[in-house]
């Protein structure tokens, strides 16, 4: 094993019956279960706020959590002599979710629907007051996907001799674009609606220059929760697919913290559905079968149900190919990028139908 990794082991309070190497981590096998150990390069105080939060997390039941140990000194990072900083988290030995069983997809998101009900109870602390918390708004993201799909089809419009993407593209920019401009104004329309609009500023603001207003996020986060329900008054997980969900012998585990923030959690939902309507054709029964296991265990208010239907109504994964191709090289495009613009537009149709019915599931 490398020296390093034996050197920061040496700092735990645990005897180590072995260790194999994981994907860029090392797995280890103690006398107080399996331990996972990794380099980090966050800050501490990023990993006291998760440490805090995940400690909140009532993991008697059915739903775990992958929570950091301390080192012999109390402390969550320990350094190697060469300056590396390292964590160690609780491991959990089982399978990603199987986004192909129906069965194990409503029992993932029926235990995230639990995990939110119980990040929602947590309140803000005055530490936590750093500006990755903060995340761009949904509408804010959605204004600069929108942006960013104009300027790609503009540079694709200026171009002779075009090849088979950017006439793939050429033909049918208009039609999803449509949906995108449709998603924007709806959820602009949203948040205008329900107001608060000096929280959605703080959030904007710590974005783009966390220092100057770090003074006034503790409160920004208190006033959220308060005036605002899921506007930005709620912790989410913030990086949720399949393979972040772990299904063990009668518990789940929701595990990577890294990414969490204030923000809706209808996102997290939204993030997992799109995984699973994607490798399932838009099934629109297990779309609402989906939503049924979700609100089964958290119900979720008018306005978040509504954001969620204009999350799906944005065409995400038609940006994601045309910001990928603008932002690469375009004297080579890969013949997977045309295959799979292709297949989004042989998809359309049952997209189409799903959207009918979550429209018409959610917007009552």
């Amino acid at each position: 094993m490398n020296e390093r990794y034996q050197e920061v082991l040496a700092q735990y309070e645990m005897e180590v019956l072995s260790v194999r190497k994981g994907r860029g981590s090392w797995i280890c096998e103690t006398d107080k279960g399996l331990k996972l150990l990794r380099e980090y390069r966050g800050t501490v105080r990023r990993l006291e706020f998760e440490d805090q939060v995940l400690e909140s997390i009532d993991t008697r039941g059915s739903l775990r959590v992958d929570r950091y140990v301390r080192n012999q000194e109390g402390a969550l990072l320990s350094k190697a002599g060469d300056g590396t900083n390292y964590i160690m988290k609780e491991c959990f030995p089982d399978r990603e979710c199987n986004i192909r069983d129906n069965y194990e997809i409503r029992l993932g998101i029926s235990r995230l629907a639990m995990l939110h009900g119980q990040l929602r109870q947590i309140q803000p602390r005055e530490e936590w007051n750093m500006g990755s918390i903060f995340i761009e708004s949904l509408e804010k993201e959605q204004e600069r996907h929108v942006k960013e799909m104009k300027r790609a089809r503009n540079f694709i419009r200026g171009k002779r001799g075009k090849t088979e993407f950017e006439l793939c593209v050429m033909d049918s920019f208009d039609y999803f674009f449509e949906q995108a401009k449709e998603a924007l104004n709806q959820m602009k329309g949203l948040f205008l609606e329900n107001g608060a609009p000096e929280q959605l500023a703080a959030a904007e603001l710590s974005v783009e220059n966390a220092a100057e207003n770090m003074e006034n996020s503790v409160e920004n986060m208190k006033n959220s929760a308060r005036k605002q329900g899921d506007r930005l008054g709620y912790l989410c997980h913030g990086d949720l697919d399949q393979h972040h969900v772990l299904m063990g012998n009668g518990y789940t585990a929701i595990i990577e913290y890294n990414r969490m923030h204030l923000g809706v959690q209808a996102e997290d939902l939204y993030r997992l559905m799109r995984k699973v309507m994607e490798k399932h054709g838009w099934d629109g029964d297990l779309g609402i079968t989906m939503l049924d296991s979700y609100e089964r265990v958290r119900p979720m208010d008018k306005q978040e149900r509504k954001c969620l239907y204009y999350m799906f109504l944005f065409p995400e994964k038609y940006w994601k190919q045309l910001n990928f191709y603008y932002n690469t090289n375009k004297a080579w495009i890969p013949a997977k990028s045309t295959d799979k613009l292709k297949s989004l537009k042989s998809q359309e149709s049952a997209r189409s139908r799903f959207l009918s019915r979550l429209e018409a599931a959610l917007m009552i």
